[in-house]
């Protein structure tokens, strides 16, 4: 993996990276600056001035490996939309009824930062304002576009819903460490994180116009880099001084879901590598020829 990192980390891949950020954050800042409520406070504090934005650039990455820079444009809002939705699930997943959390990105939590009732209508704000965002976008004209806007519209509604994150996110709140399996734990961590991270990846190839070859190869790569992204974080929760537990409640365990507590770190650390491989291996063998997806996925083996 230390060879690939040489290869992979060139100057143009973290230029053209740190160009799509740029835009992202541009695109971000335009949607949510419409009025200076207290509401739309809470969604630019909640979105804006933190995150990785790694959901976002994924869409970029693959749009631009199939459709070239007319594709980045066309998906921009869309980029920016599944970072809505994921903003939308931290604020949601930090209220007192879900994980009660204080803090998000090193600040007060949005709930502690405008109240619980604020936070909840931010968070259901930013939701239904990424279907208007992509319901809204521009794509070129021609049946083929408009189904394949439609098409990346519907598989957000799927992965964001009960089938997707919300289902993953009630696996996690009824999450019971006696009756848990590592691979009950994946399961968990395909659809609470998983989905959006899949979903983003497709987006991209789907309006740049992947075949389904390539399309079916995409999606391998983001459910690896899925499950990869959720590893590193549960690897970096155990590393600290006590793994995250909740506040009691009846009928609810405090334990939460890490998989690197569940199974030791050691042995996590090797998944991660594995399933960064499984990623890069995705790409190989659909023939997929992108510096910047390639940098993405190794960048969760740091």
């Amino acid at each position: 993996m230390i060879a690939m990192a040489t290869k992979i980390k060139s100057a143009e891949v973290e230029a053209k990276i740190a160009k799509f950020r740029e835009m992202v954050e541009a695109e971000l800042g335009r949607i949510l600056g419409r009025e200076e409520t207290i509401l739309y406070q809470a969604m630019r504090y909640a979105v804006l001035g933190g995150g990785k934005r790694f959901r976002p650039l994924l869409t970029l990455a693959a749009a631009e490996a199939f459709g070239g820079a007319a594709a980045v444009k066309t998906a921009l809002p869309f980029a920016a939309a599944v970072e809505l939705v994921h903003a939308y699930s931290l604020i949601h997943d930090d209220l007192p009824c879900m994980d009660d959390d204080d803090t998000r990105r090193g600040k007060l939590a949005c709930h502690r930062a405008f109240g619980e009732d604020m936070a909840l209508l931010a968070g259901d704000s930013l939701l239904t304002m990424a279907f208007e965002v992509m319901a809204g976008a521009e794509v070129p004209p021609g049946g083929t576009n408009r189904a394949r806007k439609i098409r990346v519209i519907g598989e957000m509604a799927r992965l964001a819903g009960p089938d997707g994150m919300i289902g993953g996110q009630v696996l996690d709140i009824t999450f019971s460490p006696e009756n848990a399996t590592p691979e009950s734990l994946f399961q968990l961590m395909l659809r609470k994180t998983g989905a959006l991270i899949t979903w983003a990846a497709r987006a991209g190839a789907i309006l740049g116009g992947a075949r389904p070859s390539a399309l079916k190869a995409v999606t391998i790569y983001g459910e690896n880099l899925g499950l990869a992204f959720q590893v590193r974080d549960d690897l970096d929760d155990a590393g600290k001084k006590a793994v995250p537990r909740r506040k009691p409640r009846p009928g609810r365990s405090a334990s939460e879901a890490n998989y690197a507590a569940f199974i030791g770190r050691d042995k996590a650390a090797e998944r991660l590598v594995r399933l960064v491989d499984g990623a890069l291996d995705a790409l190989d063998k659909g023939r997929i020829k992108s510096p910047l997806l390639r940098r993405l996925a190794f960048s969760l083996n740091r």
